[in-house]
């Protein structure tokens, strides 16, 4: 796959219009101006269902929720037997992305080959239009929803029912995706009665790539690790992020941005499965990323951490670091192996 840019000068001809003054912009991803009207350029296509990337996956879109229009891409792998399924979460700061990304329609169709696996990839409502915890919310959702397929799926979702281990689900994401993931997987374990929640799927691991989370104080790779031209996240980007899509009045020690805010106490009580941990090295989230792998050790969780060298945030879709293809190869072996342990 080609790289992706982020050059803001692709889309600096969209600007003229009459909505005002811009109040925050993270260039070629989103722009909100004053009197509320929003725009998200087209800086990566939307592609099909049906845009074949690899022979051996199947791919189709399913509705979950018109009324919130709540979707999902399914990848399905042509490999014989029962295959383990994820449900996935992309990535673009709660505010941008879409299961239809050119970028994550290649990505998850590669990784449904080479891991094996059933990817059920959620397109969730975006901020700030629809603030946390509405993508948490979208979440569960769909995680319930695949529960009722389960259950009493209709014929025409056979295709994917019929090849799926229930006994072999997990939760995954890159990024923003990663949070909604982890935050997700607190609420199952967390209810009244988590088996209630999940049955007749059993919930085996979470799968975190480059988890974004923040705070108010600065780690060291936040304040020290200089960024490349096309970067998929800075500092002023990541604020920004948060900005838009934290409650209003939140600032970045909430804990849907900083799960440490309160101390990690509470970790002890979250009866969470394992816990995979994809951090990249030239990524200013690895320090946080690092912390909170430590944090979840302590508080007795079985937590494999995985560092990709030579690459940063986002590698695995945008192809902006010479060793990527590599990366994405060892990302894919690593999934693959923690999935089927």
């Amino acid at each position: 796959m080609a790289a992706i840019s982020f050059d803001p000068r692709i889309n600096r001809q969209m600007s003229k219009n009459s909505h005002g003054v811009i109040i925050e912009e993270i260039e070629g991803l989103i722009r909100v101006y004053k009197d509320g009207h929003i725009e998200r350029p087209p800086i990566i296509p939307n592609v099909p269902c049906n845009v074949a990337t690899v022979n051996d996956v199947t791919a189709k879109d399913v509705v979950i929720d018109k009324f919130t229009n709540l979707w999902a891409r399914i990848f399905v792998s042509n490999r014989s037997g029962t295959l383990p399924l994820l449900v996935y979460f992309h990535g673009g700061g709660f505010c941008a992305g879409s299961a239809a990304w050119s970028c994550y329609h290649e990505f998850l169709a590669n990784l449904a080959s080479k891991a094996s696996c059933i990817i059920v990839s959620i397109n969730y409502r975006l901020a700030p239009e629809n603030r946390l915890p509405a993508a948490y919310d979208d979440g569960l959702n769909a995680f319930t929803w695949v529960k009722q397929q389960a259950l009493n799926g209709p014929p025409e979702h056979q295709w994917w029912l019929n090849r799926c281990n229930f006994s072999s689900i997990f939760l995954a994401g890159d990024s923003a995706g990663a949070n909604i993931a982890y935050n997700v997987a607190t609420r199952l374990v967390s209810s009244y009665n988590p088996e209630s929640m999940t049955k007749p799927l059993c919930f085996k691991g979470i799968i975190l790539i480059q988890p974004f989370f923040g705070g108010e104080a600065r780690t060291m790779s936040e304040k020290n690790m200089t960024q490349p031209a096309n970067s998929a996240l800075t500092l002023s980007a990541s604020d920004t992020y948060w900005w838009l899509s934290l409650p209003l009045g939140s600032n970045r020690d909430h804990p849907y941005c900083n799960p440490l805010a309160n101390g990690a106490s509470k970790l002890r009580d979250l009866r969470l499965p394992p816990i995979m941990v994809g951090i990249s090295e030239l990524d200013i989230l690895k320090d946080r990323n690092l912390e909170f792998c430590s944090a979840l050790t302590r508080a007795g969780k079985r937590v494999e951490t995985v560092t990709y060298k030579g690459v940063g945030h986002a590698f695995q879709i945008l192809h902006n670091y010479h060793l990527s293809h590599t990366r994405v190869q060892e990302m894919a072996s690593h999934i693959r192996t923690f999935i089927n342990q």
